[in-house]
């Protein structure tokens, strides 16, 4: 699938949203100097918010058609090793899809494949406004 860019926070810092599988849901961020922090390496908040942005966008496109909306509500990130050029990729994986949240174990890897940050997404879900 081709990629798209995400609106808002997402496409200030570049992130290409390629597939949002309600099972699997992948991204795509360029590094660049908009994501790292003063040491040269990706923020925190950088992958922080491509889980976010990632996993509150697969979950919203599998629940829209029900009348539901997607919100962030916990992300909780461990770093593991750090980036400073390339590209990260985001694959996260759908641990709990329930009634009201899901969970999303969002794995962050650079251009060699090697695991970099791991992030614990939940995404809330609340009725549509209407109109």
């Amino acid at each position: 699938m081709s990629g798209r860019s995400a609106t808002h926070m997402g496409q200030l810092l570049g992130i290409e949203l390629l597939d949002p599988g309600p099972e699997a849901a992948l991204a795509r961020l360029e590094v660049s100097d908009r994501v790292r922090q003063p040491y040269g390496i990706v923020h925190g908040g950088a992958y922080a918010t491509l889980a976010e942005t990632l996993c509150s966008w697969a979950t919203n496109e599998a629940v829209r058609g029900d009348g539901m909306l997607a919100l962030g509500q916990s992300n909780h990130a461990s770093f593991i090793r750090p980036i400073s050029d390339g590209s990260i990729t985001a694959t996260a994986t759908a641990r709990h899809r329930g009634r009201t949240t899901w969970i999303w174990d969002c794995e962050m890897s650079d251009g060699s494949g090697r695991l970099c940050a791991l992030v614990r997404m939940t995404v809330a879900l609340r009725p549509a406004a209407d109109g």
